[in-house]
């Protein structure tokens, strides 16, 4: 897995793109770069999921704890271009309830942006 984070010329904003299999050999890796840019004041991440081409119990679970981590410096994460097999993974662990979900980058960014301004 590889991945990127894109610090956004909004205040607190960041997309990280993710990139091959997001399982039990990648989770860890996504989790910590999560909490670090979440501590680094960079609260409002948009997880760009166009190139992932897996996931699994442990990819969900790092999705989840960079969730708490953005919550607990007052930010949101949201998903991006949630492609049908991490959607249907989504759906039956019922996480499609707690994440917001965008048909790209530019819309969650937007909604983001919007939700800092409240």
């Amino acid at each position: 897995m590889k991945y990127s984070i894109e610090k956004q010329p909004i205040d607190k904003l960041a997309v990280v793109k993710v990139e091959g299999r997001l399982d039990a050999n990648s989770a860890d890796i996504l989790k910590a770069a999560l909490k670090q840019a979440a501590a680094e004041g960079l609260s409002n991440l948009v997880i760009d999921m166009q190139a992932i081409s897996y996931i699994d119990s442990s990819g969900l679970s790092a999705l989840v704890s960079g969730f708490k981590a953005a919550r607990e410096h007052n930010g949101l994460l949201a998903l991006a271009y949630v492609g049908p097999q991490v959607k249907m993974a989504l759906e039956l662990t019922h996480l499609n309830r707690i994440f917001p979900i965008y048909e790209n980058t530019e819309t969650a960014l937007d909604a983001l942006a919007e939700l800092g301004k409240g």
